[in-house]
């Protein structure tokens, strides 16, 4: 059984983000939510929400069952890029230099090991 939660348009670059998320494919969700929480990176703070809320999908899911957080692993995540703002900051001699503020889509699926 497998469950899946989406978080768009996050704030951060897709390339930050996939520094996080290459951390916990295919891992135990506890040592994943360990590694989220523990992380001095701040995409990690969104992953981390997203990842309860694919637990708390699975859970809520099936309710006849009960599933052990212990049996239940990382078995999806991929980051794909989001819309891009573009902005302009002046720059010497009448120019202006372009700055893009990239956003971001996270997907993360979790499923049982049975």
């Amino acid at each position: 059984m497998e469950a899946k939660a989406i978080h768009r348009y996050i704030g951060s670059s897709p390339r930050k983000m996939r520094l996080i998320i290459d951390l916990i494919r295919g891992k135990n969700v506890n040592y994943a939510l360990e590694t989220l929480h523990f992380s001095s990176k701040h995409a990690s703070q969104d992953a981390e929400k997203v990842l309860r809320s694919a637990i708390a999908n699975l859970m809520n899911k099936d309710e006849n069952t009960r599933h052990e957080p212990a049996d239940l692993f990382v078995k999806e995540v991929y980051v794909n890029q989001g819309p891009t703002i573009k902005r302009i900051s002046p720059a010497p001699m009448g120019r202006a230099y372009r700055i893009r503020k990239r956003s971001c889509h996270l997907t993360i699926v979790v499923a049982t090991k049975a």
